[in-house]
């Protein structure tokens, strides 16, 4: 009987929810073995895990939708309203977990916050799965199972950026993407900019 598990992979393995990435718990061993599909022999040899039913169970990742859901609420606990205006701004569209992660890097108490909440949100979600599996009376994490998620609700995005133009919104990202390039390459990017505008000047379509 399962009594233990690699905790760390197993955290990592349910942050995963790429397509290509499949994650399996050997309930023998505790170790969580991860396929990423990179050539023929790997999905080979995931296959051959995958039909042992009895030894392996497929980790079940906590959904894209689910984790932003948690970036959402996390945001809407941030009291600076500058502040909390640039993580809407950051989450919204194509590349929000990158943007986010991004800009927490000049926030260091901000980004260990962030940590902190997406842990316990991550926590949760494992004691979940591992109680649905009936594993719960024998694999304790170290966290152990008394874990309260916050309640707050989130703050939609909209609430913000529907208050400003689609020119607006691009003009603030625009901006956000300055203030993380280097001084050194800030002379360089400033003219590709005034290409830009120059180039948008005169372009006025056929004539």
């Amino acid at each position: 009987m399962l009594t233990t598990c690699d905790w760390e992979e197993l955290e990592l393995a349910c942050e995963r929810n790429s397509n290509s990435v499949h994650s399996y718990l050997d309930l023998q061993t505790g170790a969580v073995l991860v396929f990423y599909g990179e050539s023929e022999e790997e999905e080979e040899n995931r296959l051959a895990v995958e039909v042992q039913k009895d030894r392996y169970i497929a980790v079940e990742p906590a959904s894209s939708r689910d984790q932003y859901r948690w970036m959402e609420k996390f945001v809407s606990t941030i009291e600076e309203p500058a502040l909390r205006e640039r993580l809407l701004i950051s989450i919204d569209g194509k590349g929000a977990f990158r943007r986010f992660k991004d800009l927490l890097v000049h926030y260091p108490g901000v980004r260990e916050r962030w940590y902190t909440y997406r842990s316990t949100h991550l926590h949760d979600h494992i004691n979940r799965w591992l109680t649905v599996l009936g594993l719960q009376d024998t694999v304790i994490p170290p966290w152990g199972y008394d874990v309260t998620v916050p309640s707050d609700e989130p703050m939609e995005p909209s609430t913000v950026t529907s208050k400003l133009s689609p020119a607006e919104v691009l003009r603030r990202q625009a901006k956000e993407m300055l203030d993380l390039i280097p001084a050194v390459d800030l002379p360089a990017a400033i003219s590709f900019l005034e290409y830009l505008k120059d180039k948008g000047g005169t372009n006025h379509g056929p004539s």
